[in-house]
């Protein structure tokens, strides 16, 4: 049945293969379900609800990826996204939860439309096919930055001849930061060195399940050495002491409040242009991101064939996999703002299952259903030290480089776009601003170069959208 459903031998995978996958995912994004009421809980909405809320949306996408599109990809509430509605458009802009919420909501209901309407699948066309090779190189660069950050391998010191440290988009005085290498003096560093010599270890000798034992194993060493919360043979009297029906109660508060927001967020009329601009510096974002995410992975690993790239060349209908793959994560946002939180995305952490095999919906089906089951369990999946995980992304990271092979770096005009599509992913923090400095920089190549009637109008459009989106970023 699973074979007949998900097509495992046309994809060359098979049902353990795919679990594994799922499994691997899941512990790669797993951190999103306590970082995201962090950042969120800060504007005023309840944890508990924006807990609850993460899952849930989680679950609708992956499940909608997973089953609609047959792909191995999950989705949750993006890294970056929430941090805009809490810090810009709720403490910046002044608007409410509420509001925000309203926002996101229809920044997802223009994600279907232009996916409906085959505009996301027609920036994908018009992207140049040298720069498509640096955004899967580039995203290789981001997810491993993600695991060395994570792992703690790098801080921020101060050095008065470097940029300008920012606080919350506030300058501190006489401040600067650079990155640097910390002092190898805490436990928690020498358990995350421990997880990247036994990961990469285990890829290296080719052992099945290989960054998904990894992940197992270092958190048992953490455990052992006391750095996951819990120490060995200790009773957990705070985990048996969590009541697990608050935040469904909670969620009474967040779920339909962006309908409520919707009243208010047009009231005045005045400040419609600034409404308007911040959805569209939602969904501009959200929109590349995704599509980063689909491209960096999907081409290389032939999740997305060269019959899949044909079939997007059909103008109505859902006939290819990205068809529905773009579908399925255009309605997770709007999904989650009914519920109660932030833009809902593709994540790129979905790369960590695709490097150990997953090729199919399997994959995600497996990943929603471990979201689930974290509603349970989610006192003791706190316990996985991102010490754990972060050696995952690492490795991942490093298997995705290969895209840069497939650029032409002899040949400047290439080389300046894939420099800046691949590079400034990790330097921003941003699949979407990678792609963005790609574009521009194509751009004034071509035109320099006097091709500019090389340039396909979509990205020409695509182009002004980003820089008229930097504009409105400096105005807000």
């Amino acid at each position: 049945m699973l074979e007949k459903f998900f097509k495992l031998k046309e994809n060359g995978t098979k049902v353990t293969t795919e679990v594994v996958a799922g499994l691997t995912t899941f512990f790669a994004m797993a951190y999103i379900m306590f970082v995201n009421p962090a950042i969120l809980s800060q504007t005023g909405m309840p944890s508990g609800a924006v807990f609850l809320a993460t899952i849930i949306a989680s679950v609708i996408g992956t499940l909608v990826m997973g089953l609609f599109a047959n792909v191995p990809y999950a989705q949750a509430p993006g890294m970056g996204l929430n941090a805009f509605f809490t810090f810009t458009v709720c403490f910046g802009l002044g608007f409410s939860w509420q509001e925000a919420l309203a926002m996101v909501f229809i920044c997802g209901v223009v994600n279907v439309l232009i996916t409906v309407t085959k505009v996301r699948k027609a920036i994908i066309k018009s992207i140049p096919v040298s720069v498509q090779h640096a955004i899967g190189g580039g995203i290789g660069i981001f997810i491993a930055y993600i695991g060395i950050k994570n792992a703690g391998l790098i801080n921020f010191t101060s050095d008065p001849n470097t940029y300008v440290l920012l606080d919350s988009g506030t300058v501190i005085a006489d401040s600067s930061a650079v990155p640097a290498l910390v002092d190898f003096n805490t436990p928690a560093l020498w358990l995350a060195l421990f997880g990247l010599a036994l990961t990469l270890v285990l890829v290296v000798c080719k052992a099945k399940g290989s960054i998904l034992l990894g992940i197992f194993i270092t958190t048992v060493v953490g455990v052992i050495m006391q750095l996951c919360g819990l120490e060995v043979g200790v009773k957990l009297d705070s985990i048996n002491n969590i009541s697990f029906s608050a935040p469904f109660k909670e969620l009474g508060t967040t779920f339909g409040a962006a309908f409520k927001g919707m009243g208010t967020l047009f009231s005045d009329l005045s400040k419609l242009p600034l409404v308007l601009s911040t959805i569209f510096a939602f969904s501009l974002s959200d929109t590349f991101d995704t599509i980063g995410t689909f491209i960096g992975t999907g081409r290389r690993t032939g999740i997305f064939s060269e019959e899949d790239q044909k079939a997007l060349e059909s103008s109505s209908g859902f006939k290819s996999k990205m068809d529905k793959a773009l579908f399925a994560d255009s309605i997770a946002t709007s999904i989650g703002a009914i519920f109660g939180t932030s833009n809902t995305t593709t994540y790129v952490e979905s790369a960590a299952g695709i490097g150990v095999g997953g090729r199919t919906g399997l994959t995600s089906v497996v990943t929603a259903l471990l979201f689930i089951v974290s509603i349970i369990f989610a006192p003791f999946l706190g316990l996985i030290p991102a010490a754990a995980t972060a050696p995952a992304l690492v490795v991942v990271g490093i298997m995705m480089l290969s895209s840069f092979k497939e650029v032409e770096w002899s040949d400047i005009e290439e080389a300046i776009p894939a420099f800046f599509a691949g590079i400034f992913m990790a330097i921003c923090y941003s699949i979407s601003y990678g792609i963005a400095f790609g574009f521009i920089t194509y751009c004034l190549v071509k035109c320099f170069r006097r091709q500019a009637k090389d340039i396909h109008p979509i990205l020409w459009v695509s182009t002004a959208l980003f820089i008229l989106n930097f504009v409105i970023l400096a105005l807000i």
